[in-house]
């Protein structure tokens, strides 16, 4: 069967979840962006994921995730891919992202590390980044990254 890309549906909330929960990300707010969600599915199951929420010409890429059976496959690469272009093609000029250990894998897109101060007000409103600025314990474990988007 292979491996396919695809755009999330509800009943893959739940592994998407998993995946998440696994790898010690926040399994939150999937389903009110789930117009905007991706899953990497392989020999039938959620292998994979990413989403990107869009506010204006900012947008925060967020939940990349791939199961480790698939690392180093391109997969990710293919997630983030198809992230940056949604992001793109509906107006974002900037694309912010929170990661802890990542920061390498996306400094390869062109990701480059900001502090929080330098997100735009448009992304401080989102989930991710209302819930870790509240939470400067786990905060300061993150590596706060925005991306110009070239148009």
């Amino acid at each position: 069967m292979g491996v396919v890309l695809r755009f999330a549906r509800p009943d893959d909330i739940p592994e998407i979840e998993r995946l998440l929960a696994a790898e010690w990300l926040p399994p939150m707010a999937i389903n009110e962006f789930l117009d905007s969600f991706w899953v990497i599915e392989s020999e039938g199951r959620v292998a994979g994921a990413a989403g990107i929420e869009v506010y204006d010409e900012a947008a925060v890429l967020r939940s990349v995730v791939v199961a480790p059976e698939l690392r180093g496959t391109g997969e990710g690469d293919h997630l983030v891919r198809t992230g940056l272009e949604y992001a793109r093609e509906h107006g974002a000029k900037r694309v912010y992202l929170f990661t802890m250990h990542a920061a390498p894998f996306f400094a390869r897109y062109g990701f480059e590390p900001v502090t929080t101060d330098d997100f735009e007000a448009a992304v401080r409103n989102s989930w991710q980044y209302v819930g870790l600025t509240e939470r400067p314990e786990i905060l300061k474990q993150m590596i706060p990254m925005r991306l110009i988007v070239d148009q």
